[in-house]
């Protein structure tokens, strides 16, 4: 069996943990609560812009994962 190296293995070396795929976040205008999909193929440190799902206002994202593969997720005004 040939071992492949996966470069997410660098990002969260713990390995086995279960890595966030969403997040729910209120939006800082309409003050909704929204559930996003989050890509931690992205990289451990992510910021992009995504409009909100009721009132269509930007967002600033910003999603950090830890070692353990969860996610701190912050949205703010664009």
């Amino acid at each position: 069996m040939i071992d492949q190296h996966d470069p997410l293995d660098d990002e969260f070396p713990l390995g086995d943990g279960v890595v966030e795929l969403d997040a729910e976040v209120t939006c800082p205008y309409c003050g909704e609560v929204c559930l996003i999909a989050l890509d931690p193929g992205s990289g451990e440190a992510q910021e992009y812009v995504e409009d909100c799902q009721v009132c269509c206002q930007p967002w600033v994202v910003t999603v950090r994962y830890r070692q353990d593969g969860t996610a701190v997720v912050q949205v703010d005004e664009a």
